[in-house]
């Protein structure tokens, strides 16, 4: 049982004990599970150079091609602002394009250059690993209904 000392305060309980495991509120659980699978990916791709919100956008230009920095804040869950500071970097490291939109030239579509392309599918390669991590011991049925208890969230709360 691993504890966390807090300066002057009581043990706080770890990851998976008390209210931050099966007791705990499933929003927090959600939110927890998010962080740790976000720290966990800065570490696999960190040799990369690629930050998780970088694949984060790398993946939604390449899936969606001509995406505005609008439309990737809203698909990658980031703020505008990051998604700005993140497509700038990656415009400065040869990994994205920008074009102007062919009827609003005021937009700026998005695309991967080939350099891109090839970073991506290597960290590609190493997310699909940490998601086969998420879920070893579990089945197909089991691992389906996962995916589509948590799309439901995703509609229910996004929807109400």
């Amino acid at each position: 049982m691993s504890k966390t000392d807090s300066r002057d305060g009581p043990s706080l309980p770890g990851p998976g004990e008390g209210k931050r495991g099966e007791d705990g509120y499933i929003g927090y659980l959600l939110r927890q599970a998010a962080n740790a699978y976000e720290t966990h990916l800065s570490r696999v791709l960190g040799d990369l150079g690629v930050t998780p919100p970088q694949f984060s956008v790398m993946t939604m230009i390449a899936a969606y091609p001509g995406l505005s920095n609008a439309d990737i804040a809203r698909l990658a869950f980031l703020t505008p602002q990051t998604v700005g500071v993140t497509v700038a970097n990656l415009v400065r490291a040869g990994v994205v394009s920008k074009r102007p939109h062919a009827v609003h030239g005021r937009i700026q579509q998005l695309e991967l250059t080939d350099r891109g392309r090839e970073l991506l599918d290597a960290a590609k390669r190493r997310v699909d690993a940490v998601e086969t991590e998420l879920v070893e011991g579990v089945d197909d049925a089991g691992e389906r209904t996962l995916r589509r208890w948590l799309a439901q969230i995703s509609s229910c709360l996004s929807n109400g």
